[in-house]
């Protein structure tokens, strides 16, 4: 793990690292914590119903409109239908390969990759869906299909970008996605939220300090529903069933159970990776920061160094979940305790 403003730096005739406009912008945006951009791939369809069905699903079954790679938005019910056939899935190979056996993996090759642009809360949802517009005819026009709706039913706007995989004229080229193609379409999607006037940027999570992985769709959002139940008062919870929990974090928080009653060091597994990639991300900071000093930015150097003292401590999944469990446990026995004191309103 190298820190790319390190790396994209210039050296002087005497090998001297030195920092650009744009280098010391990016520095000023990580330290300054800007907000950060998200674009992943929330998965795909593997056939044409997968396709339509979550069509389906980010217009809200019709009551969304879908913007489409050839301008006009179309609306209703059978607008994911419409789409399906105007995108002519039915003629691409993959779509005629066998599904797998019940309990096996599908390696089908997709027909549409399902991608999110995100931004965090209080960001215009305008401003987020004019930099979708963008990014969309810049990455995909005139080169494979896509559909897009806007949503702010959450505290984050996020536009769903449904892309085609087979390229329209060039038959056999198609869409490949990898981590060097999400980094890029991160940097842009950020340089294309500022050109909106939104302070945005786009750096890997252990470059701010943060060891925590982001959480696949559906256990985010078990997780929030559970959150949200959590929260209602005893009356509103009254005949409502609280909702499913994620079968993942179940197991999870199982074996963090097994490992505080056993074997501690379970808990611990990867931590040693996690420090040393944190090291290792300090002392680029420390050459950012001892860069910047040779070329008189003194207050950003300072500023940079600081950015690294309040970096939160390494922490692994498993420990974090044991500290959660912990910090719930005494929270209900002080609960238990209040409950018996002298004077406690009766329930």
């Amino acid at each position: 793990m190298t820190l790319d403003i390190v790396s994209h730096g210039r050296r002087g005739p005497g090998g001297t690292l030195r920092f650009g406009a744009d280098e010391i912008a990016q520095i000023q945006r990580t330290v300054g914590r800007a907000p950060e951009v998200m674009v992943k791939v929330s998965g795909g369809g593997r056939d044409i119903g997968g396709v339509e069905a979550h069509l389906r699903y980010i217009s809200r079954r019709g009551k969304l409109p879908l913007e489409t790679d050839e301008g006009p938005s179309t609306q209703g019910r059978a607008a994911p239908r419409e789409i399906v056939i105007d995108w002519q899935l039915d003629l691409c190979g993959s779509h005629y390969r066998p599904k797998p056996a019940p309990g096996q993996k599908d390696i089908r090759a997709k027909l549409a990759h399902n991608i999110v642009l995100s931004m965090p809360p209080g960001t215009p949802p305008e401003k987020v869906l004019a930099a979708a517009h963008v990014f969309a005819r810049e990455n995909f026009a005139l080169q494979y299909r896509y559909a897009m709706v806007l949503h702010t039913d959450q505290p984050h706007p996020h536009v769903h970008l449904v892309v085609k995989c087979e390229h329209e004229f060039e038959p056999g080229k198609r869409l490949y996605i990898r981590k060097e193609t999400l980094r890029q379409w991160r940097e842009q999607f950020a340089a294309l939220m500022r050109e909106q006037g939104v302070a945005a940027n786009a750096t890997p999570r252990q470059v701010r300090g943060q060891t925590r992985k982001p959480l696949k769709d559906a256990i985010h959002h078990r997780l929030r529903a559970l959150r949200a139940f959590a929260q209602l008062a005893p009356g509103e919870r009254a005949g409502r069933r609280p909702p499913k929990t994620s079968s993942f974090m179940r197991a999870k928080l199982g074996a963090v159970m097994r490992a505080l009653q056993t074997k501690r060091e379970s808990l611990d597994a990867g931590r040693d990776g996690m420090q040393r990639t944190r090291q290792e991300v300090a002392a680029d900071w420390q050459a950012t920061a001892d860069a910047l000093r040779r070329q008189g930015q003194v207050e950003l150097a300072e500023r940079v160094e600081r950015f690294v003292e309040l970096m939160p401590a390494v922490q692994t999944e498993g420990q974090r979940m044991a500290e959660r469990w912990k910090d719930a446990k005494r929270s209900r026995a002080q609960e238990r305790t209040d409950a018996k004191s002298p004077g406690a309103p009766a329930r």
